[in-house]
């Protein structure tokens, strides 16, 4: 099979029908073998309903049933364990992705050899309440990812070689750091291209303020998870170990001051008052700094034993399949 197109759908029913027909112009044109997997994300507005029709008269429309909402990024990588394509291509059910994208999108995968191409909309006809805080991540990412010659990590509309979607995971709200996730598991070679962005032309915007918190977290997560997700100890560690030896500095700071004291009232026969431990502020934060440190080292001895144990997070409810 030449291409998976993975569409997540969360109560997009009107816009269903344009979009699987527009795909399948372009394949049919074009003379592609192909899957379309429509994941309902527990949809409310009879977008499965739809998807079952669709599916009657297109037996290459597939389509995945949550039981409920679980988000953007549950729904791609149920797709991705899906597909059976040599290229994966994933687009947004709203129409604002134009699927005429798709061949060129599949050369420069199988002809130059890329693992990933990530769409850029260079005009986009989104709010400003949404432009804003997507410009915004994307600089933090570039930054903190060294992917610097992507402008757009968030864009729905990319294209993956298979081996790519086979071997990553995304869950939480990651499929906004999709090539970041990618670059850390060893497909390096990610690419862009500008790509049309289409005014919504059904139902609202999906982008919110939980959103935006969400994204923001995660990215801190990815970051973490990318540095630190196969060795923790080596982070919770070295942190803790530095907090220990500085809580143990500041106390034998104070038991040498003390010591010192005594001895020289005792030598020289003088009065000098001293202070209990207990009375010296940085008393407090020897003991704070020795508790914290030996916290954060078991941290990182369960963080180790987590990660050498968990199972797989993304465990969905799905209701049907067809």
């Amino acid at each position: 099979m030449n291409i998976s197109v993975i569409v997540p759908v969360y109560d997009e029913v009107e816009s269903l029908p344009e979009l699987t027909s527009w795909i399948s112009r372009v394949m049919d044109e074009n003379k592609f073998t192909y899957e379309v997997i429509l994941v309902d994300d527990g949809s409310r507005d009879g977008s499965w309903d739809m998807i079952l029709k669709l599916q009657s008269n297109n037996p290459f429309i597939k389509g995945i049933k949550f039981r409920r909402n679980y988000g953007k990024s549950a729904a791609l990588n149920v797709g991705f364990d899906a597909a059976h394509g040599d290229v994966v291509i994933t687009m947004d059910a709203d129409l604002q992705d134009s699927p005429d994208e798709i061949p060129e999108l599949y050369r420069r995968i199988t002809e130059e050899k890329y693992d990933l191409i990530s769409g850029w909309k260079a005009k986009r006809y989104d709010p400003i309440t949404k432009t804003i805080p997507t410009k915004l991540f994307n600089a933090a990412t570039r930054k903190m990812s060294g992917i610097h010659n992507l402008h757009d990590f968030n864009c729905g509309l990319k294209a993956y070689r298979k081996a790519v979607v086979k071997n990553i995971e995304v869950y939480g709200e990651m499929h906004r750091y999709i090539p970041v996730i990618a670059k850390w598991a060893g497909f390096t070679k990610i690419g862009e291209q500008v790509v049309e962005h289409r005014a919504r032309k059904y139902g609202k915007t999906k982008f919110g303020m939980s959103r935006f918190v969400n994204g923001f977290l995660d990215l801190l997560s990815i970051f973490f998870v990318g540095k630190f997700g196969k060795r923790p100890m080596h982070f919770f560690g070295t942190m803790g170990t530095l907090s220990f030896f500085a809580g143990l500095v500041c106390a034998i700071w104070i038991v040498a001051e003390k010591l010192y004291t005594i001895h020289q009232n005792a030598t020289y026969n003088l009065h000098i008052p001293y202070r209990d431990a207990t009375s010296n502020p940085l008393f407090y934060i020897a003991l704070v700094a020795i508790i914290l440190g030996s916290q954060l080292f078991l941290t990182g001895f369960v963080a180790e034993l987590v990660s050498r144990s968990a199972s797989e997070r993304n465990k969905y409810q799905i209701e049907d399949t067809i």
